[in-house]
């Protein structure tokens, strides 16, 4: 068994964001850290290599050289590799784009199991993991918030929330990709061991024009703020005051 997990990197809340001058791209002053919803994922990752004898579990993240430091939380957590496309910053890349560059590296690798988080923090847009999985044509299971592995038969059964408070059960054949809820687990907190161990490890760092690229489908046109919304009002007097303050001020907006 060999589990991949894809990472990212995201802006710390407490850091300042505004967008830059082209419109085009967001500008952070503050630090970087792991998505939270992959610690979910890298997490339930190390339980199955608890379970179950594992060739390795290597954590992957696209992005410019300070996702090194990603790549070693993950490395700290317990992964046994670390991987780096390395990509320098530019206005905007896509799902489609970071997608095909993991499923790029992924294709020749062996892996039996690919994890991500459910969504990223920064963007929330849910669409790498599955058009990884479409790319290399693996069945595919999202939101998914329990799981079993038969290795030997070559089989894995998932249970996913879908709407409603459901659950969908799903049977598939390996290799396969899925996208882990959030609340699946409690990801740990780093052994010293794996702490002094990922200072020193090395990083496998590939450069992205390397890879197979696809040619660019789309790109951001603008960014802009929210519009500052409207003041509301505040109604004061008892009931019979407030209703006829209220049907005033729909008379005056031409609502009634």
């Amino acid at each position: 068994m060999k589990i991949l997990v894809c990472i990212k990197e995201v802006p710390d809340s407490e850091g300042t964001i505004r967008i830059n001058d082209s419109c085009r791209r967001i500008d952070v002053e503050g630090p970087y850290r792991m998505n939270r919803f992959d610690e979910f994922a890298l997490e339930e990752a190390l339980r199955i290599g608890e379970k179950m004898p594992v060739q390795s579990i290597d954590t992957l993240s696209v992005g410019p050289a300070r996702a090194e430091s990603t790549i070693r939380k993950g490395l700290e957590m317990g992964a046994s590799r670390g991987i780096h496309i390395l990509r320098e910053e530019s206005d905007d890349i896509s799902a489609f784009e970071t997608a095909s560059l993991i499923a790029s590296f992924a294709r020749n690798e062996g892996y039996n199991l690919i994890l991500t988080g459910v969504m990223a923090e920064d963007d929330m847009r849910s669409q790498v993991g599955p058009m990884i999985a479409e790319i290399l044509g693996y069945p595919s299971a999202s939101s998914v918030i329990h799981e079993e592995i038969d290795p030997e038969g070559g089989m894995l059964f998932a249970e996913r929330e879908i709407e409603g408070g459901m659950r969908e059960c799903l049977e598939m054949k390996l290799p396969a990709l899925l996208t882990i809820q959030s609340g699946i687990n409690r990801p740990r907190y780093p052994a010293l061991s794996n702490v002094l161990r990922a200072r020193n490890q090395e990083i496998t760092t590939i450069p992205s024009p390397t890879l197979q690229q696809p040619e660019k489908r789309e790109q951001i046109a603008r960014l802009r703020y929210p519009e500052t919304p409207s003041k509301g009002i505040v109604l004061g007097g008892n009931e019979r005051e407030k209703a006829r303050a209220l049907i005033g001020i729909l008379h005056e907006q031409s609502i009634l």
